[in-house]
């Protein structure tokens, strides 16, 4: 299992892993992340924001960083951490623990860069999402309804986001 950086020859695998994880979505009648869009895509490699998991040369799995998202944690907005985003596998990799290998691997970036807050969100009550992600160690926090999602994916424009963090201060004290 490796973890590196996509690369714009990975852009057609990841959209087509973010379409199968909608078709996911819908047919367990969860909110369903828009289509995503190829040019944002695209920035997100260029920043170096956009991983990939590889397992014998094959992309099993995708999400996006970023280290600021102001609009979804608000007065939290300003403590150091890392966001996670859209986590895709690959369907016939589903199941495997991937959310795990990520959180193994947000702590050592978080603890090289000394970023206190590991965090991730979902849109819509998920019973089975909140339970994987508890089970990885974050704390759910109270659900909120956002006060301005302008600008953000549509799916965030309806119903309430759960928000989800790992608090890594221990780690620093």
């Amino acid at each position: 299992m490796e973890i590196t950086q996509s690369s714009n020859d990975d852009v057609e695998t990841i959209l087509a892993l973010y379409d199968e994880a909608t078709a996911l979505q819908a047919s367990k009648g969860m909110t369903q992340w828009p289509k995503i869009d190829r040019s944002l895509i695209e920035t997100e490699v260029d920043e170096g924001r956009q991983w990939k998991m590889m397992e014998q040369g094959q992309i099993v799995c995708v999400w996006v960083v970023a280290f600021e998202d102001p609009q979804i944690w608000g007065e939290r907005k300003d403590e150091p951490s890392l966001f996670i985003h859209r986590i895709a596998n690959h369907p016939l990799h589903r199941g495997q623990g991937f959310v795990g290998k990520i959180v193994h691997w947000a702590k050592a970036l978080c603890s090289m860069e000394h970023i206190r807050f590991i965090r991730l969100d979902t849109v819509g009550y998920n019973e089975g999402l909140i339970r994987m992600y508890t089970g990885h160690g974050f704390t759910a926090l109270e659900p909120i309804v956002l006060a301005d999602p302008s600008g953000l994916p549509s799916h965030y424009h309806d119903g309430e986001v759960y928000l989800f963090e790992i608090d890594l201060q221990q780690r620093f004290e």
